[in-house]
């Protein structure tokens, strides 16, 4: 599965480098990250109405190598600053994720709102988890991403740019990343 990632992204990368459109050249992001910025695969997230000071950093870290997924490094390693913040600018003006058809288990959203609440979730991400500058928006964010992301800060093997989240995730179970996961892909 790694190998075909890896020559979707340099397949990606020979297309967009003659593309002249922000459009054009973003074709090869919306074809993993999902048309219009909407994922539709495992795993990986939507983009939509992503902050786009938040948006810039992350590709920043890809291109350094300060975050390490091989397909994002590779397609972010030839961007120049310019391109990085052309990028997160048009990241934040796709239309946000839609929530999933299923308004989930009333119980289960419940418990996903109180661990919200009492971990301050809304605090750093907004009420609506829209989030603000350099703080992600996870309102509808698929649910696989985010119950992977959220274990990976847990056990450290995720770092962000400061320690924030490792601290948040500290006292927070794997049962209890599962409905935060559940719930904040479902914040109506």
């Amino acid at each position: 599965m790694r190998k075909i990632i890896t020559a979707l992204a340099f397949a990606c990368i020979a297309l967009s480098a003659g593309a002249e459109t922000i459009e054009q050249r973003a074709a090869p992001c919306l074809a993993c990250h999902g048309e219009r910025g909407q994922s539709g695969t495992e795993n990986t997230p939507s983009l939509g109405a992503q902050q786009a000071p938040y948006a810039l950093i992350q590709l920043f870290m890809f291109r350094e190598k300060l975050r390490s997924f091989e397909p994002m490094n590779e397609m972010a390693k030839t961007l120049s600053d310019d391109d990085l913040r052309i990028f997160s600018d048009f990241i934040a003006g796709l239309p946000k994720p839609a929530p999933p058809a299923d308004t989930g288990e009333p119980a289960r959203m419940r418990v996903g709102q109180a661990l919200a609440q009492q971990h301050r979730c809304n605090s750093c991400h907004n009420a609506d988890f829209s989030g603000k500058e350099n703080v992600p928006r996870i309102a509808n964010q698929r649910e696989d991403y985010l119950a992977r992301t959220l274990a990976e800060y847990k056990d450290n093997s995720r770092r962000g740019y400061d320690g924030s989240m490792a601290d948040v995730m500290g006292p927070v179970t794997k049962e209890q990343i599962a409905d935060l996961a559940y719930y904040i892909a479902r914040v109506r």
